[in-house]
């Protein structure tokens, strides 16, 4: 029971993409099946055997395939703790949850070539357009007509509130990613602090004005915003498909946490009424403000 409880509980808080997804829970599955059978084979034998007789050659053979699943489950946890993705479905590039060098080394740039080696000092998922990721060229399908796209949020400090851009770059390699999915909207997470969750979008739409065809390539770019303002870029490059060709969109690929919440973002504008009500009497009002917000920055 506790093993199952483990595979649901990675299955849902870290899934991979497509068909990468399905390989790596089906392997997971065997380690903990494996896992399973030699522990109540284990129990059995244990049940069975006087207490008074040496230990048999099979219990030994036992104990040790126990090891040998344990062994096994771990490597998988590993690779699912190591495999921290942005973008749970359809997929995404690649792990670019990686900085080297230092700051000093790169003179305070995002990006730079020293001794021969580049480094990115401040982390990959920094850089534009898709995170330090050269295009991919084992694309996931997705749907002609629009589809799902599911997003771990939090994998780094600062985003308790953030913005979320959805967009579309058309053509094998997109010269830009300038087609908006959606309009930008707002999530609140439990915490400043890195936190686990998920949120999904079931149906993203094509951007507007944009026609496909099935086969077209294209590139799917999903941009956070931190609270400090700074973007984080990830990417998924995918080729459209027919529904029933596309990887299924299920509880496990695509749900909400609870403990993540969505905000609207609105404008408001400044009208010609307010700007002249205005008066030299009322900005007097503001300048203790200035004061104060300039003996901040001292």
């Amino acid at each position: 029971m506790l093993h199952s409880k483990l595979a649901r509980q990675i299955t849902r808080d870290t899934a991979l993409p497509g068909a990468a997804q399905s390989k790596s829970l089906l392997d997971l599955g065997k380690a903990i099946e494996l896992l399973q059978r030699a522990t109540q084979d284990n129990e059995d034998n244990k049940e069975n055997r006087d207490e008074n007789k040496p230990r048999q050659p099979q219990l030994k053979m036992q104990t040790r395939s126990i090891w040998t699943a344990l062994a096994v489950l771990s490597l998988f946890v590993v690779d699912f703790v190591t495999a921290h993705t942005v973008i749970v479905y359809p997929g995404y590039r690649g792990n670019n949850l990686h900085t080297n060098g230092t700051v000093e080394e790169a003179a305070g740039l995002g990006q730079a070539v020293v001794n021969d080696t580049t480094i990115f000092p401040y982390g990959m998922m920094w850089m534009y357009p898709c995170g330090g990721m050269p295009t991919s060229t084992n694309r996931t399908k997705w749907p002609v007509q629009g589809g799902a796209i599911s997003v771990q949020p939090g994998w780094f400090q600062g985003h308790k509130t953030a913005f979320f851009y959805f967009n579309l770059g058309l053509g094998a390699t997109p010269p830009n990613m300038s087609h908006p999915m959606l309009p930008p909207f707002q999530i609140v997470g439990p915490s400043s602090d890195p936190y686990p969750g998920t949120f999904c979008l079931p149906q993203v739409p094509l951007p507007a004005n944009i026609t496909v065809n099935v086969g077209d390539l294209a590139t799917i770019q999903v941009v956070e915003t931190a609270k400090h303002g700074a973007a984080l870029y990830n990417c998924v490059d995918i080729e459209f498909a027919e529904p029933k060709d596309c990887v299924e969109v299920t509880q496990d690929n695509c749900f909400n946490s609870s403990d993540i919440q969505f905000a609207n973002v609105y404008t408001a504008s400044l009208g010609t009424s307010a700007a002249s009500s205005i008066t030299p009497d009322s900005l007097l009002a503001f300048v203790p403000l200035v004061v104060l917000g300039l003996w901040a920055l001292i």
